[in-house]
């Protein structure tokens, strides 16, 4: 899991708008026009239609695509009873995911009371506002009783996610790490050490899911839950066992085939996990802590089958992977409820999508070639998109066919479709590579670390397991910065070449000298020039004891540049560099070239250009599919751009053949399929939505990224510095914290790919 720091936190929810979430226009309201039609007297007209039938509300407002999530505060996270108020930040940010995995809009509700009446009858009140209800974070017992009585009482999908969503999505596990395991989900012999609101909901769905009820042993912070203890409510008591002999974990542990954690850290010893059954399984889901460490669990049995609640350990037992896509489902057919088949559909679908084949990018994102069902595949990674599609169907399906759908469904491949168009992909690319980043962190050489940003981002780097900073500058002026801005430097090497790091100046500066000695540099020069951090930097990654450089956060653009070219030289198959920049938008990440080096190039500079941005773009997985930019289409205009366009479209057609290219043509209709498709047929960029984009000249690809990232909104990544015999990448003057951040993850993933 990303480490972070209090004040990142504060600062991350405090900064700009305060919170995670905003109301945004759908309808036009730039003229009195649309006022006029959005509010009075317009408004009256869809009002009378839904008095008339108030079906029509999911017609006329936004009520079939939207969600309460709702609160008292009685049971946040991990920190317990903090009171309504406390607790919207975590609502707030449950929110923030319903959108951004299954786009669904939320409005989060804080209720202040802990009276079961008062809350029912106050969500009672307000539900004919929303398509649905998403309880979150309210203690047992009562969390079981204001759900039935809500289920009773209402007409729309409503769930608690800490109790049903922890089920279904570890129910899909446990059924397939059975199967790993070759046995039966009736014959195990199943312990679950907790008894709270979760652990109801999870002992019920993995009785629905084939488990027999008196096979499961349940334990609370008393110990085992059996018939021969006075001190059990109603919802313990229908779990209580047989058994009144044993009453510890340590008694309930021997023999048993699985066990489910759902309490505190570090209460399941290796010697408990080897007293369990041959090829044995282990959920241990509290969070931040498990009940045992993966590594732990492992040690202790190599025929183990490990899930945690973790991020960085393989079989996450996450929400994310349920919840969105649930609702999603529910309210695509307008679902009275949230039933057990429904939830059961999403469980078996979860299940069925871990035995898939895993999409390239999912293998990136987690530094992987070979994910693939096994004991460490055994559910989906939340970065699946398949999810919405595969679980929002069968959810939907299955409110259809027992009964709650109010709307039918009858072109499910249509539906399907729907569903992978409606969320954008502006954030899949930059978490892949960060994730990828993460696997394999490399030392990353700062040049510039006498400047806050740097030091910032070099720790937030550091923090998140991305790369491990070697910060290059007077060490008295980087740690005055580091105190006064509260930075932790902790664990980071810190180079100053006119300190201590001198004993290395001769020796860098005589290596430069062996190469450019025959270029009219004199020995004294080159030992002169180790002063320059950029040369000094840039030889450390030369001679390996650096991964990669950062630098250009102070300097012109062309300055750190230099060093790079004359210590680590050019790729000799292309023979220059060139700049890219990675555009994130809705519709997926761009790719822009030349964007920062090469100012009037020629027909054979283009084709090398587009060489070196293909394969860049192949780095992250991804297949290039690349428009030669002009402003002209197939000849269509006269002039020396569109000739030298076509002419480095024939030498990559001649020289690539395997290539996705053609030009020239207008950036209109490279975006446009369909325009392209009818006037065009015959390119070769016909249905194969283009994402890699080559300019004739330095200034229109400058421009073009520019206006992008100002007028529509799109994040740029970059520049990426294209060519170099080693990563070397060079920022902007002036860059953001996040675009260092951003560019460091580049350089580490620059380093894997090159290794």
């Amino acid at each position: 899991m990303s480490k972070f720091r209090k004040e990142e936190a504060l600062d991350y929810h405090s900064q700009g708008k305060p919170g995670k979430i905003e109301v945004v226009p759908t309808k036009p309201y730039s003229t009195q026009r649309d006022l006029t039609l959005a509010y009075s007297p317009g408004v009256a007209e869809p009002c009378l239609e839904i008095e008339k039938n108030p079906e029509d509300a999911y017609k006329y407002t936004a009520k079939g695509n939207l969600v309460a999530v709702i609160s008292n505060g009685t049971a946040v996270l991990g920190l317990g009873d903090i009171g309504a108020l406390a607790g919207k930040p975590v609502m707030e940010g449950k929110g923030l995911l319903f959108k951004i995995y299954a786009d669904i809009d939320v409005f989060d509700i804080e209720v202040d009371t802990k009276n079961v009446d008062e809350f029912v009858n106050t969500v009672k009140n307000i539900a004919p506002t929303f398509g649905g209800i998403n309880l979150e974070d309210i203690k047992a017992p009562e969390c079981f009783e204001i759900e039935r009585r809500l289920k009773e009482e209402l007409d729309i999908p409503l769930m608690h996610d800490d109790q049903h969503g922890t089920a279904i999505i570890s129910a899909a596990g446990l059924l397939n790490a059975v199967e790993l395991s070759g046995k039966k989900m009736s014959k195990i012999k199943l312990v679950i050490n907790g008894a709270g609101a979760s652990a109801n909901s999870c002992a019920k769905m993995y009785i629905a899911v084939g488990v027999k009820k008196e096979n499961i042993t349940m334990l609370d912070s008393k110990g085992v839950i059996h018939k021969g203890r006075t001190d059990l409510d109603q919802y313990k008591s229908f779990f209580a066992s047989e058994n009144t002999k044993i009453n510890t974990l340590q008694e309930a542990i021997k023999g048993a085939d699985v066990f489910v954690g759902l309490s505190k850290g570090n209460i399941l010893t290796p010697d408990m996990v080897r007293a369990m059954n041959k090829n044995c399984v282990v959920f241990a889901l509290a969070n931040p802590t498990p009940e045992i460490s993966y590594e732990d669990a492992v040690a202790a049995r190599p025929d183990i089958i490990v899930a945690t609640g973790r991020s960085d350990n393989p079989n996450q037992v996450n929400n994310v992977l349920g919840f969105p896509y649930i609702f999603r489902g529910a309210l695509d057919v307008r679902a009275t409820a949230i039933n057990e088949d429904m939830k059961l559909a999403a469980t078996y679908a979860i299940a069925a999508l871990a035995k898939e084949p895993v999409p390239d990018y999912v293998n990136l994102a987690y530094g992987s070639k070979s994910l693939c069902f096994g004991k460490t595949y055994i559910i989906p990674k939340p970065v699946d998109n398949r999810l919405m599609p595969t679980v929002s169907s069968a959810v939907a399906k299955a409110a259809i066919d027992s009964g709650v759908a109010k709307r039918e469904i009858t072109d499910w491949e249509a539906y399907r479709i729907q569903l992978e168009n409606r969320l954008g992909k502006d954030n899949e690319l930059t978490r892949s590579i960060a994730n990828k980043a993460k696997t394999e962190p490399k030392r990353v050489v700062f040049s510039e670390a006498d400047n806050y940003k740097i030091l910032k981002a070099a720790q937030m780097v550091r923090d998140d397991g991305i790369a491990k900073p070697i910060l290059l500058g007077n060490k008295e002026v980087i740690l005055k910065i580091a105190e006064e801005s509260a930075i932790d430097l902790s664990d980071m090497q810190i180079i100053d070449p006119m300190g201590e790091g001198a004993n290395k100046r001769d020796e860098f500066g005589d290596l430069l000298w062996q190469k450019r000695r025959r270029k009219g540099l004199t020995q004294y020069d080159a030992r002169r020039q180790m002063r320059d951090r950029n040369y000094y930097g840039a030889m450390m990654v030369e001679v390996g004891m650096a991964d990669a450089m950062i630098s250009g956060m102070t300097r012109k653009y062309g300055l750190p540049i230099k060093p790079a070219l004359e210590i680590i030289g050019v790729r000799p198959e292309v023979g220059r560099v060139a700049g890219l920049y990675i555009m994130i938008t809705k519709r997926g990440p761009y790719f822009f070239a030349d964007t920062t080096m090469n100012a009037h190039p020629t027909a054979a500079e283009l084709a090398d250009i587009a060489v070196l941005t293909a394969n860049t773009v192949k780095q992250f997985n991804i297949t290039p599919r690349i428009a030669m930019l002009s402003y002209s289409n197939f000849g269509s205009s006269v002039g020396n751009t569109p000739h030298k366009v076509a002419e480095a479209v024939k030498i990559l057609h001649s020289n690539y053949p395997g290539l996705i290219v053609d030009g020239d043509i207008q950036a209109n209709f490279a975006m446009n399929n369909e325009l392209l498709k009818e006037q065009f047929p015959f390119s070769s960029l016909v249905d194969k939505d283009v994402n890699t984009f080559v300019f004739p000249n330095l200034s229109s690809g400058n421009i073009a990224y520019k206006l992008l990232q100002g007028l529509g909104g799109a994040e740029a990544i970059g520049p990426v510095l294209m060519g170099l015999n080693k990563p070397v990448h060079v920022l902007q003057m002036g860059s953001s914290v996040r675009e260092i951040v951003n560019m460091v993850t580049i350089a580490v993933v620059d380093a894997q790919t090159r290794k």
